[in-house]
């Protein structure tokens, strides 16, 4: 037998039913179009208009329009926005730190999901370079000429960026033999110093670590019972090694518990922290520096686990502006080569020198696992401080501002 087994409705099967639209069935369509009766419509509330018309080719100015100048300046503007969105959030940050309503522990999850949306924000700029490498070296040299003399190092909100989260001035690369606010004026070089002076995110992390329940000496004394610990189990562990038959592995297990106990002991010295301190190769006080230790050794504990997440988040967002400078880098060494920028830099190679643990703010965040030690090493805690930290500290209602009502 041939032909379709289904002709003449052998098996009873009604494809009228298969009908993408049942009048009496449907509802997709009953709704009302509130907008035909004025107010505000989606293009004025975002102000499409401002937006859509902002991209002035200066190729096509010239009488040369360029194709890809087009995406080169949506990207840059793309960039701009996001920027902004990421100072908005920080600021509300530092607002919740500055104004003490951190000690409402309740604000920690607003805290954490706010710069948890930064490093989500960051993941998406260092990608958006994908979006540029579409064009090629030869595409960007169509049109570069006629940028001069703007150039990235002058975008404004990455400069606050970086001083609101507490890139340290005298680690800064000279821009030109420069600092780097003589490249700005007027309004915008005064936004500049307003935010040099303000507090910045890692100082006010600073604070907030410095308060870490668990610290004081007549309390539970962690660092007092930590260094007791380090100190008798390093010497646990020389004798065992001692103890062994002469052999390559013995001389090499020596070797290696020596360099760990140089490190560890350097850790308990406070002066050597300040000489670190004094030349840049550490950010956080020495009492701080205690307080993100014992968060790491204690993450588990209720009290410690949205703590230790911020300090994540922290590292993350380090991470991602490093990235996101390597990734720019790149883009400009396979663009330009060795030719000086726009803006009259060297270039690719003022570029590079940015991509250095000089431009990490929380660098020592990043070397608390140089200071890991095995478990049975941290210090157990008592009842009364294992109770405390199984209690959420907050206040009531009143403890809030209306402005971060949110």
């Amino acid at each position: 037998m041939s032909g379709c087994p289904f002709w003449g409705n052998k098996y009873q099967f009604n494809f009228n039913k298969l009908s993408l639209e049942d009048e009496e069935e449907n509802k997709s369509q009953e709704g009302l179009n509130k907008a035909s009766k004025g107010g505000l419509i989606y293009g004025d509330y975002l102000h499409l208009d401002k937006i859509l018309n902002a991209q002035e080719l200066q190729s096509e100015k010239k009488g040369n329009k360029i194709h890809d100048e087009h995406l080169f300046i949506v990207t840059h503007q793309a960039y701009e926005l996001w920027f902004k969105q990421i100072l908005w959030e920080l600021d509300s940050v530092r607002v919740i730190f500055q104004n003490g309503r951190v000690r409402d522990e309740r604000n920690m999850l607003k805290v954490v999901a706010r710069m948890h949306r930064i490093s989500m924000i960051l993941k998406l700029l260092v990608e958006q370079f994908s979006i540029l490498d579409t064009m090629t070296a030869l595409d960007f040299f169509d049109f570069r000429d006629y940028l001069s003399p703007a150039s990235g190092f002058q975008s404004l909100q990455f400069r606050l960026l970086e001083n609101k989260i507490g890139v340290p001035q005298s680690l800064r690369v000279p821009y030109n033999r420069r600092h780097y606010r003589d490249n700005f004026k007027g309004h915008e070089k005064e936004l500049l110093l307003k935010s040099e002076q303000e507090p910045t995110l890692l100082q006010l992390v600073e604070a907030w670590l410095e308060r870490t329940p668990g610290l004081e000496p007549e309390g539970f004394d962690f660092w007092g019972k930590f260094e007791v610990n380090v100190l008798k189990n390093l010497e646990q562990e020389l004798a065992m090694v001692q103890a062994k038959q002469e052999s390559e592995e013995k001389e090499d297990l020596l070797a290696e518990l020596q360099k760990q106990k140089e490190i560890l002991i350097l850790l308990f010295d406070e002066k050597c922290h300040e000489h670190l301190l004094s030349k840049g190769e550490r950010r956080l006080s020495y009492k701080a520096l205690k307080g993100a230790l014992m968060i790491y050794f204690y993450r588990q504990e209720p009290r410690f686990q949205v703590p230790f997440q911020l300090l994540t988040s922290l590292m993350d967002i380090d991470i991602l502006m490093t990235k996101w400078r390597y990734n720019h880098v790149c883009m400009v060494h396979r663009m330009i080569g060795s030719k000086a920028g726009t803006g009259g830099s060297s270039g690719y190679q003022y570029l590079r020198s940015t991509v250095s643990d000089r431009y990490k703010v929380f660098v020592d965040l990043f070397n608390l696992s140089t200071f890991l030690v095995p478990r049975h090493w941290i210090p157990k805690m008592n009842p009364t401080i294992h109770k405390f930290l199984y209690t959420a500290e907050y206040c009531d209602s009143s403890y809030f501002s209306s402005d971060d009502s949110d």
